[in-house]
């Protein structure tokens, strides 16, 4: 996968392994306004899945794989109000 910061949002491409929670979480701590765009990504790890339950940085986009489109995209959500 590949994690890239571009003004302001945090692309997340591709299948998310275990080592790309790092630096997700290096660019929410650098700026907690900003945005993960998941439009390009697939599968992701438990990490980066736990990673943006715990810290709800605003979720932009639907990975391709159908689970993560469906169930955890509903659980990043805090718009529709899910814990």
């Amino acid at each position: 996968m590949s994690v890239r910061l571009a003004d302001g949002i945090i692309h997340v491409e591709g299948a998310g392994e275990v080592a790309d929670a790092e630096p997700i979480l290096a660019a929410l701590v650098d700026d907690h306004a900003s945005t993960v765009d998941l439009s390009r990504a697939g599968r992701l790890h438990s990490a980066i899945v736990q990673l943006l339950l715990a810290l709800r940085p605003r979720v932009i986009g639907t990975p391709s794989d159908p689970f993560y489109a469906s169930h955890i995209v509903t659980l990043l959500d805090t718009d529709k109000g899910s814990a």
